[in-house]
């Protein structure tokens, strides 16, 4: 005879309210609450009262204008918190503090949230000027350094998703990037202000990270031979190695 040894025991209305939460996490946008109830499995009348219930904790907001339900501000710093702790970040956090100090200019790492290239870790120029980055911050996709990165190299699919109403970056500023092996911007979203981003892969060759440089567009330089470009290009390379990848020709 068949014995099954039954799994730990959990809460059911918890299990049954998550499912709302997994919707709403796969489908990434807000959504009108007779769409979010179907997505879940279960009646509007239903879907409600565990929507009172997550606002009130922070892990769902409400629309004012358009009563659509998004992820709320817990969600979103539970889902950055698990980022930060994602073992590639943790590898490449101690080389954007050396990467500051080389550089002289503000070094973050970014990565591919829920929402879009998100930054997670930021090491302060050492320099009296230097640009500010926050935790948190999404870039965007066709005016960011990091943006374009992650553009160049992630399936046109998954991009198209995340765009949030950008056009498609340029089908060439991506092969560019992908062949130069860096991606840059100047005075793109914000005046004044320039960025490279080099990537970092894992061992099946898929982008986990951008360590971007940002910093005052007069004292920044874009050149791929320049001051910075080689150093940065380098340091993606060699978290790559340690993370498992390999260049075609090795």
């Amino acid at each position: 005879m068949d014995e099954t040894t039954p799994g730990p025991r959990g809460i059911q209305s918890i299990e049954t309210g998550g499912q709302l939460l997994i919707a709403l996490a796969n489908h990434g946008r807000p959504m009108a609450l007779k769409d979010l109830a179907a997505a879940a499995d279960m009646p509007p009348a239903k879907a409600h009262p565990y929507l009172v219930s997550f606002i009130k904790l922070g892990l769902v907001e409400q629309e004012a204008v358009s009563g659509r339900y998004g992820l709320g501000p817990l969600a979103l710093q539970l889902g950055l918190i698990s980022l930060q702790q994602y073992e590639p970040v943790r590898l490449a956090t101690p080389r954007i503090e050396e990467l500051a100090v080389l550089l002289g200019h503000t070094v973050a790492i970014a990565v591919w949230g829920n929402r879009g290239p998100t930054i997670v870790r930021v090491a302060e120029a050492p320099s009296p000027v230097h640009i500010s980055m926050r935790h948190g911050t999404v870039m965007s996709l066709t005016g960011t350094a990091s943006g374009r990165l992650f553009a160049a190299h992630l399936p046109a699919a998954v991009v198209k998703g995340k765009l949030a109403g950008e056009r498609m970056p340029d089908a060439a500023l991506l092969a560019a990037v992908r062949r130069n092996g860096l991606a840059d911007s100047q005075d793109g979203v914000v005046q004044g202000v320039s960025a490279l981003a080099a990537p970092v892969f894992d061992d099946a060759g898929r982008i986990v990270l951008s360590l971007t440089a940002i910093g005052p567009s007069g004292s920044f330089d874009l050149r791929l031979d320049g001051a910075l470009a080689p150093q940065l290009r380098q340091a993606g390379e060699d978290l790559s190695r340690q993370l498992g990848w390999r260049p075609a020709a090795d």
